[in-house]
C-alpha cells in the first residue's frame, strides 16, 4: 500500500483519500486503556490516530532509553491497525503538547553549552540518536510496508519560534537516514509568515487553528498553491493551568468550524479527540512573563472526555463526519446519555464488564460492541490513618550532597519533582533572605522545622522575611513544570542565582532530590508500619497513607476536599499534582492502576489539610471549577 501527496488530495495507492485523524497521546493514557480510546475514535467516524512522541519519557535520564509499559510505542501503533486506522507520528524532537520541556530532556542543557531548536552540532547529534532509538519501531510500521504509519512531522509550529531553514532542512535528513519513507510534514498557525518560517518546500505544510476554519484554509494555499489542505491542530477546546478557569468551547461552534474545514475538501487532525491525563510531574508550563504551569488534567473539552467518555462535542462532530464519510454504528452504551465508560481488563488491556472473571470474557464485551457498562458501586471514603513528616522519611527517600551553593536541580540529575536545600545559619536579628534572579519554580521557607512562608516564580517573589534563627534553614522548592513553549525552553530548574539574606551570600549548603515519581519503596514500607493515630488536621510537609477494599476496579477519582497542595499515588502510582486553587478538583485514577481487595493511597501534602479523609470517586466528576 502506498500513501502520497498529489496535486489536490492526498493518495491511497493511487485514489483520493481524506484523513480524518484524532489525537491520543499514549504516554498520556494508561496502557491497558488504549484499546478502548482507539476504538472510540473509529466509533466517531475517524480513520488515523495521530500521536506525539515525547522524546524526554522515553528518555529520562543520559544512556537510556525505553518502551517499555505505557511507553511501548511499537504496541499503541499495532492497536492502531488492529482497528484498521491509519497513525501519523509526530517525534518532534520538539512537541510543545503543554508536555514538561516540550518532550526535550532536561539533560541534553544541563551544561549551558547544547542549542535548542537550532543547527547546533550538539543539539543535532542527540536528535540523530533519538531518531536512531525510535527507527526499529516506526519505519517497519510504515503503510508501504504493512503497517498504519502515513505521514510523519518534522518539527513543531517552528514558525513560531525560528526560521533557520538549515535546522530544517539538517532535521528532515535524518528522518529520511532512518529509513523513514512516507511523506513528511510541517504545521504552523496560518497567520503572519509562520508558515513559510517553519517549513520547507519538501515539507507539506499543514495548518493549526481551532475557528474560521475558511479563512485558515485560504492562507494555507496561499503559502502552498498545491496538495491536499489540511489542519493537522485542529483545536476543539484548550488546556488549563493551575489558578486559571477551566476552557471550554460550545460543541456547536467547534462543530461548525469542522463541517466548514471538510466542506472545503480539506483533512483533519482533531486535537485533541482525548485528551488524557498529565501523570506525575510530566505537565509543562508556560511564561509570557508570568510563569503558568499547566494543570495535571488534560482533558481539554475533547470529545472524548478525561474518562474516556463521549461527550455532547463527540456526537456533534460524528454528526459532521457523516456528511462526509461512512461512520460505523454506534453501540447502546455510547448513544447520547450514555456513559460510555467501560472497565478494562488490566492485564490484557481489552475492555471488560465489571468485575469479569477473566480475559475471555473481557475480550468476548469488546467484540460485542463496547456494550459493557460497569456494575454499579459506591464511593469509597479513605481515612488516612497513618502519617510521617517529610523530615522523617527523608532518610528513605533521598541522599544528601554538599555545595558551595545551591545546585540546579538540573546539576542534581533531579528531571522533576522537588529538591530540599538545607544550610546552618545565625541570624539574631532575622533578616531578608533573597533569591539572586528566580525561584523556579516555588519554595516554601522553613526555619528549625517551622514553616515561614512560600516564594512563588507565579508571583515573582524572590524575598522573604526571616525571624530571628540560629539553627537550620531549608527551602523545599517544587518543579511545578518546565517551559514547554517560547524562549524559556531548557531553562534550568531551582534556585537560581544563589540565595543572600541582608545581601551577605549563603554557603555550605546541603542538598536532597525527592525521588517521588515513583516514590521509594523504602518510604512506602515506613509509612506503611506506622501505626494508626488519632486525629483530623495535617500539618505538612507531610506524608499520609490509608488502606481502601475494592471489589472491582473501574476508573475512579480521587477527591482531596480540604487538602491544599500535593501529590497523590495510588498503588504506587503517581496520580500527578493537586491544588485547591482549581481549576481542578480531582484526579483521574486509571482503572488498570487498583485491584479487587486492598488498595493503598499515599498523599503528599505541602502545607495543612483540615480532615485526613480522602474519597475514591466511582462517578467521574471531572471537578472544575469555573473562575
Amino acid at each position: 500500500m502506498r500513501f502520497a501527496i498529489g496535486d489536490t488530495d492526498f493518495l491511497l495507492d493511487g485514489e483520493p483519500h481524506r484523513v480524518l485523524s484524532g489525537a491520543i497521546h499514549y504516554f498520556r493514557v494508561h496502557p491497558d486503556l488504549w484499546q478502548d480510546r482507539i476504538r472510540k475514535a473509529k466509533l466517531m467516524g475517524l480513520n488515523t490516530i495521530e500521536t506525539y512522541v515525547a522524546w524526554n519519557a522515553h528518555a529520562p535520564q543520559p544512556g537510556t532509553f525505553s518502551f517499555e509499559g505505557g511507553l511501548d510505542l511499537g504496541r499503541f501503533l499495532d492497536l492502531v491497525a488492529e482497528e484498521g486506522m491509519h497513525a501519523i507520528v509526530r517525534p518532534g524532537p520538539y512537541i510543545c503538547a503543554e508536555w514538561s520541556n516540550g518532550g526535550l530532556p532536561y539533560w541534553l542543557f544541563a551544561d549551558g553549552t547544547v542549542g535548542v531548536r537550532r543547527n547546533e552540532p550538539g543539539f543535532l547529534a542527540a536528535v540523530r540518536d533519538y531518531l536512531e532509538q525510535l527507527a526499529p519501531v516506526l519505519v517497519p510500521r510504515q503503510v508501504d510496508q504493512g503497517g498504519p504509519i502515513v505521514l510523519v512531522q518534522v518539527e513543531n509550529e517552528y514558525g513560531a519560534y525560528g526560521s533557520d531553514a538549515s535546522y530544517l532542512r539538517a532535521l528532515e535528513q535524518m528522518h529520511r537516514d532512518i529509513g523513514l519513507t512516507v511523506p513528511f510534514t510541517s504545521v504552523d498557525q496560518p497567520m503572519g509568515t509562520m508558515l513559510e518560517d517553519g517549513s520547507l518546500p519538501s515539507l507539506h505544510k499543514t495548518g493549526s487553528f481551532g475557528s474560521r476554519s475558511t479563512e485558515r484554509l485560504e492562507r494555507l494555499r496561499q503559502a502552498q498553491p498545491t496538495g491536499p489542505l489540511m489542519c493537522s491542530e485542529f483545536w476543539d477546546g484548550w488546556f488549563d493551568s493551575w489558578g486559571e478557569h477551566h476552557h471550554t468551547t460550545p460543541a456547536s461552534a467547534s462543530a461548525s468550524d469542522l463541517d466548514d474545514l471538510l466542506a472545503a475538501g480539506g483533512s483533519v487532525n482533531i486535537y485533541m479527540f482525548h485528551g488524557g491525563t498529565n501523570f506525575g510531574f510530566t505537565n509543562g508550563a508556560n511564561d509570557k512573563g508570568v510563569y503558568r504551569p499547566i494543570a495535571t488534567s488534560y482533558d481539554y473539552d475533547a470529545p472524548l472526555d478525561e474518562a474516556g467518555r463521549p461527550t455532547p462535542k463527540f456526537h456533534a462532530f460524528r454528526s459532521v463526519i457523516e456528511r462526509y464519510a461512512p461512520v460505523p454504528p454506534l453501540p447502546a452504551s455510547m448513544q447520547p446519555g450514555g456513559s460510555g465508560v467501560l472497565a478494562a481488563s488490566g492485564a490484557s488491556g481489552v475492555l471488560a464488564p465489571s468485575g469479569a472473571s477473566d480475559t475471555s470474557s473481557a475480550s468476548a464485551a469488546s467484540v460485542a460492541g463496547l456494550e459493557a457498562r460497569p456494575a454499579p458501586a459506591a464511593d469509597v471514603a479513605v481515612r488516612l490513618e497513618r502519617v510521617a513528616s517529610l523530615r522523617s522519611l527523608l532518610p528513605a527517600l533521598t541522599k544528601w550532597s554538599a555545595h558551595d551553593e545551591p545546585p540546579t536541580f538540573d546539576a542534581l540529575g533531579a528531571a522533576s519533582g522537588f529538591v530540599l536545600y538545607r544550610t546552618e545559619v545565625d541570624l539574631p536579628a532575622g533578616g531578608v533572605l533573597t533569591v539572586g534572579t528566580e525561584v523556579r519554580d516555588r519554595a516554601v521557607v522553613s526555619v528549625n522545622g517551622v514553616v515561614v512562608g512560600v516564594l512563588e516564580r507565579e508571583h515573582h517573589d524572590r524575598a522573604i522575611a526571616l525571624p530571628p534563627v540560629t539553627g537550620t534553614l531549608e527551602l523545599l522548592v517544587e518543579d511545578q513544570g518546565r517551559v514547554d513553549y517560547g524562549p524559556r525552553i531548557g531553562e534550568p530548574k531551582g534556585l537560581i542565582g544563589g540565595v543572600a539574606v541582608d545581601g551577605v551570600p549563603l554557603a555550605r549548603w546541603s542538598a536532597a532530590p525527592l525521588a517521588l515519581d515513583p516514590i521509594a519503596p523504602a518510604a512506602v514500607d515506613q509509612l506503611a508500619a506506622l501505626p494508626s493515630t488519632d486525629g483530623d488536621v495535617l500539618a505538612g510537609p507531610v506524608l499520609a497513607a490509608g488502606s481502601f477494599d475494592l471489589t472491582s476496579t473501574e476508573d475512579r477519582y480521587l477527591s482531596l476536599d480540604g487538602f491544599r497542595k500535593g501529590v497523590a499515588w495510588v498503588n504506587g502510582f503517581c496520580l500527578g499534582r493537586y491544588w485547591s486553587r482549581g481549576p481542578q478538583r480531582t484526579l483521574a485514577v486509571p482503572g488498570p492502576v487498583l485491584r479487587a481487595g486492598r488498595n493503598e493511597v499515599v498523599v503528599f501534602e505541602l502545607h495543612a489539610a483540615a480532615s485526613r479523609s480522602v474519597c475514591m470517586l466511582l462517578e467521574p466528576d471531572l471537578g472544575h471549577t469555573e473562575a
